[in-house]
């Protein structure tokens, strides 16, 4: 049998990554993959050290990207305060860090054992800001898949957990470690207070997926945010829903 681990989506948030390490170092993992997005959030430089440090395959996210290019403006009042908060967090991290996140690759290949490979990738195999959902129709997911033949897609980007079985592959979102979503519905940003991440298990044929999720110290996290300058950093905070 062979076990992989599956995070995506760290966005700057070492309280929750250090939350689902330690219950994948209870695991008896045979690799881990990390899906991008790793320095976008409260503490960048951290958290892609710590992801650095795993020594682990990381593909670009879009935010990995924008650190690096620039971020794209933004026409609504939601997407403005989003770009005035990334470019805050992206002017935390030196040159040399930036120059990690521009090496990252856009997809991975894992090995599954017995012939299964695993295509990781952030949105989609051609884009780190294509979101793959439960909804997408078909043939619109197919266009997004491309000429892809392995028979295992990871991808994160929408920061909602999925296991999407297709006649050609098996899609699997872990969902966000540090940055999940409650709900998803247009200008509307909804965060649960947990941390989510996944584990796929092979074994001669088999498939099985086990999504998960894991509690930390969001108010932690919530007062370090308020402390680091970091602007809209109420509005921030209340976007994360505590009571769910």
């Amino acid at each position: 049998m062979k076990r992989i681990g599956v995070i995506a989506d760290v966005h700057g948030n070492v309280l929750a990554l250090e939350a689902v390490l330690a219950e994948l170092e209870r695991e008896e993992l045979d690799g881990l993959v990390c899906l991008g997005d790793v320095a976008v959030g409260p503490q960048p430089a951290e958290a892609l050290a710590r992801v650095r440090a795993l020594g682990c395959p990381i593909v670009k996210g879009n935010w990995d990207d924008w650190f690096c290019e620039g971020i794209p403006p933004a026409d609504d009042e939601i997407g403005l305060r989003l770009v005035e908060i990334g470019e805050f967090w992206a002017a935390q991290l030196s040159a040399d860090e930036l120059a990690v996140l521009r090496g990252f690759p856009t997809t991975v290949e894992v090995d599954l054992g017995d012939g299964v490979t695993a295509l990781c990738f952030h949105g989609s195999p051609s884009s780190n800001e294509e979101g793959i959902y439960s909804v997408t129709p078909d043939e619109t997911l197919e266009r997004m898949l491309g000429d892809t033949e392995e028979s295992v897609l990871f991808c994160g980007h929408t920061h909602l957990q999925m296991l999407r079985r297709l006649e050609r592959a098996l899609v699997v979102n872990p969902g966000a470690v540090g940055l999940p979503f409650s709900a998803w519905a247009p200008n509307t940003i909804a965060i649960a207070p947990w941390a989510e991440y996944a584990v796929l298990s092979h074994d001669r044929g088999r498939l099985h997926v086990d999504l998960r999720r894991t509690t930390y110290d969001v108010a932690a996290l919530l007062r370090l945010s308020r402390e680091s300058g970091m602007p809209h950093a109420e509005w921030w905070a209340g976007c994360w829903q505590l009571d769910t």
